[in-house]
């Protein structure tokens, strides 16, 4: 079996020493750069399976290099590390790519949990294409929404969010499932970034009023079509 690659991007060089030796003792492979566009350079070089950025990087910050990463691959997993916690903070990951995102500091057994359900993620879903929803067409491979002739790009985490939705029409789908497989835990932090990205999928899907996404009080969301 491959080894997991996992590209490091960590500018505190203890820290990354850290890191990058802990994952090694647990058999994966680490690439460690200390600063955005040395981790651009080994990401070309290297194809690693996986992402594991620090926010706060100099010459190429971590959300820069995600976007840039993004346009040539929208399926790699990525982590961000980061000491922010505001909500805002935290929804800029995600638009510009991110999967998950840790707050320093972290425990190396939390931050292995993250990899490998990320990785599990990945193999659930196949490239999937044309999913109608009403009059849209849901592309998850190319994470676009089409309706007539606009195309509506989505972010990785409205593709994903989306994708469980659908997987789930008309039925209701588990708050606490949802949160758990996306953000990784359930907690009240997370339960909020989940409701702006709702409301954001509700506004890209507006131009079909027979959509919509409910709200069911203390249970989850149902999309019905």
């Amino acid at each position: 079996m491959n080894k997991v690659k996992v590209l490091l991007a960590e500018d505190e060089a203890s820290l990354g020493m850290i890191v990058k030796e802990s994952l090694e003792s647990r058999d994966f492979v680490v690439f460690h750069a200390e600063n955005g566009e040395k981790a651009y350079e080994v990401y070309q070089t290297e194809k690693p399976d996986i992402l594991v950025l620090d926010v706060m990087m100099p010459l190429k910050d971590g959300f820069t290099l995600a976007k840039e990463i993004r346009l040539e691959n929208k399926h790699i997993p990525i982590i961000f590390l980061t000491a922010k916690s505001q909500t805002s903070d935290v929804l800029e990951g995600f638009n510009n790519g991110g999967n998950d995102y840790l707050k320093k500091p972290f425990s190396m057994e939390e931050l292995i949990v993250r990899i490998k359900s990320l990785l599990n993620r990945i193999e659930l879903k196949p490239n999937i294409e044309n999913i109608k929803i009403g009059n849209y067409t849901f592309n998850f491979t190319k994470q676009t929404l089409i309706h007539s002739s606009e195309i509506v790009q989505l972010t990785h985490r409205e593709a994903e969010l989306l994708f469980y939705l659908v997987e789930k029409k008309n039925e209701v789908l588990d708050r606490t499932f949802i949160l758990n497989k996306l953000w990784g835990n359930d907690d009240f932090f997370n339960a909020r970034s989940m409701d702006v990205f709702i409301s954001k999928l509700r506004k890209k899907l507006r131009n079909d009023d027979t959509i919509q996404i409910m709200n069911v009080r203390g249970f989850g969301y149902k999309l019905l079509c």
